[in-house]
């Protein structure tokens, strides 16, 4: 089981993994606050929202456009899953690469604290303020007595 420092360090470094990723690659969410939420991580590049009243295929037809790779970051709940699905493979089948890897580690190193992207900020936020109050507490060294 992950501290929560390592659990820190490794979201940080699968967001610093976005950012440049975002630099090529499209990173596909559900909606505006997801896009937020990434920004406020430092994912501020390529970050493309469904868009409502458009067919999922037509969606990724225009992805397909832009790229032949996208990386796809739905909410972990159910209708997220099934999401995540259905764009893979219309991306798919419209020629493009879908990279789901980065949602996998997401999901894995935010457990079950958060079911979304919009959650991961805050959640950030008590990893670090965590870190800070165990870095101040004396006799202490990243959450371990010394």
């Amino acid at each position: 089981m992950l501290t929560p420092e390592e659990r820190l360090e490794q979201l940080e470094s699968v967001f610093l993994e976005l950012e440049e990723e975002s630099k090529r690659t499209p990173i596909i969410v559900e909606g505006r606050k997801d896009e937020v939420a990434l920004g406020l991580l430092g994912v501020k590049s390529n970050v493309v929202t469904l868009s409502k009243g458009m067919s999922i295929f037509a969606f990724c037809e225009n992805i397909s456009r832009m790229s032949n790779r996208a990386i796809v970051l739905t909410d972990w709940d159910k209708k997220g899953g099934r999401l995540a699905r259905m764009l893979k493979e219309a991306l798919n089948a419209n020629g493009v690469e879908v990279d789901s890897e980065i949602r996998a580690k997401l999901v894995i190193l935010s457990k079950k604290e958060v079911k979304d992207i919009e959650g991961l900020p805050p959640f950030v936020s008590r990893l670090r303020s965590m870190m800070e109050g165990r870095r101040q507490m004396p006799g202490l060294r990243y959450g371990k007595r010394i």
